[in-house]
């Protein structure tokens, strides 16, 4: 048990810490909500006393629906698809290089150094690497002219070619899928599990949103235009997708390498005397008891991805819109613009964005503690 004197020491040394960060972090992210209802920024935002007025709602409403927002959208669109390939990426790579190191290979101190190396670079010595790499008229296009071959003629990081595109109208539409096809995900796994109440409290609406889909498609509203927005994946992503994944696959690997490490010896033999191969082995026993790593590596790239800067800036700089991520945009207008407003609105969008990936992970992390 511990002491009342114990209690009120550890407060006391937690005090000052609580104070800095109610300061410093949460009282500047209300600030921020807060700036992102005015209209900070259409009149003399550098004066002295510049006149700010709440508007409320207003500043979102323009960066989703307006139609001079087109950039913020498609900077969404850029997130997604980045923050997608990217964590696919950099754990299928991380993951493979971790069983590579896992079978003792010979040299495998001078692999693990060579795999580990990038992730002591920073994002902006990365960029002007990667940079110089993805030249249009240099870098990896030209390698072909040393074995006699024609040079590429890939644009990487120039190019403007989109696919996969998609009208932004659609987005509610779109919207209903996804949330019916997780609730039709979850009625299954908890049919699966006996849990029977559970799955039809989670199948009827899914049912009732395909329904809806089917025969009440014209009664969801669009996002807000009378005329199509065409956006898509635009190529040029590709270049930075793989400086990332180049400079956080050996962090996926190390995190990989650390839980095969820790799977028993018995384990493995018992599996090979059952006649697993060392794929089946891999698959079957490993991977299994690698899920929370794996969780833990989605969680970590995807809020790293989200808020991705310094790379996007150093690669193709802030005013390459094919690259534009919300927060180069959010520099942009914040710090060249004087749009206060504006920014605090997209730095808000941003924090939402990764707390709907880490505070579920905590959550979960929490309940997993409290059950043990």
């Amino acid at each position: 048990m511990r002491s009342r004197k114990d209690r009120v020491f550890s407060i006391l040394v937690l005090f000052p810490s609580i104070v800095l960060l109610g300061i410093f972090v949460y009282w500047f992210i209300g600030q921020t909500i807060y700036i992102s209802l005015t209209d900070w920024g259409k009149v003399a935002p550098l004066a002295a006393h510049p006149p700010i007025h709440f508007i409320g709602l207003e500043n979102y409403k323009t960066l989703f629906t307006g139609i001079l927002e087109g950039r913020f959208c498609q900077d969404l669109v850029n997130t997604f698809f980045f923050t997608l390939f990217f964590v696919l990426g950099s754990i299928v790579l991380g993951l493979f290089l971790a069983i590579l190191l896992d079978r003792e290979p010979k040299g495998k101190g001078v692999l693990r150094t060579l795999f580990l190396y990038p992730m002591s670079l920073s994002f902006i010595v990365t960029g002007t690497i990667w940079r110089w790499l993805l030249a249009p008229r240099g870098g990896i296009n030209v390698l072909p002219r040393l074995v006699g071959l024609p040079a590429l003629r890939f644009e990487w990081t120039n190019s403007r070619t989109q696919i996969l595109q998609f009208d932004w109208q659609d987005i509610p539409k779109l919207t209903v899928l996804v949330v019916a096809a997780v609730l039709v995900l979850l009625a299954v796994r908890n049919l699966r599990r006996g849990r029977k109440w559970q799955g039809l409290f989670t199948g009827i609406p899914a049912i009732g949103l395909v329904l809806w889909y089917i025969f009440g498609g014209s009664l969801i509203p669009s996002a807000g235009l009378l005329f199509p927005e065409r956006h898509g994946f635009n190529l040029a992503i590709i270049g930075i997708i793989i400086a990332a994944i180049w400079q956080f696959s050996g962090y996926t690997m190390a995190l990989y390498l650390a839980g095969l490490r820790g799977i028993p010896e018995e384990l493995r033999e018992a599996a090979r005397i059952d006649g697993c191969n060392e794929f089946q082995m891999y698959r079957r026993v490993a991977l299994p008891l690698l899920k929370p790593i794996t969780l833990s590596a989605v969680i970590i790239l995807g809020h790293i991805s989200l808020k991705t800067f310094d790379l996007v800036f150093a690669m193709t700089g802030p005013d390459h819109a094919s690259t534009d991520m919300p927060s180069v945009l959010m520099f942009i207008r914040t710090f060249r613009g004087n749009q206060f407003a504006i920014g605090a609105a997209i730095a808000v969008v941003l924090f939402i964005l990764v707390a709907m990936v880490v505070i579920p992970y905590l959550f979960s992390s929490l309940r997993r503690r409290s059950s043990e």
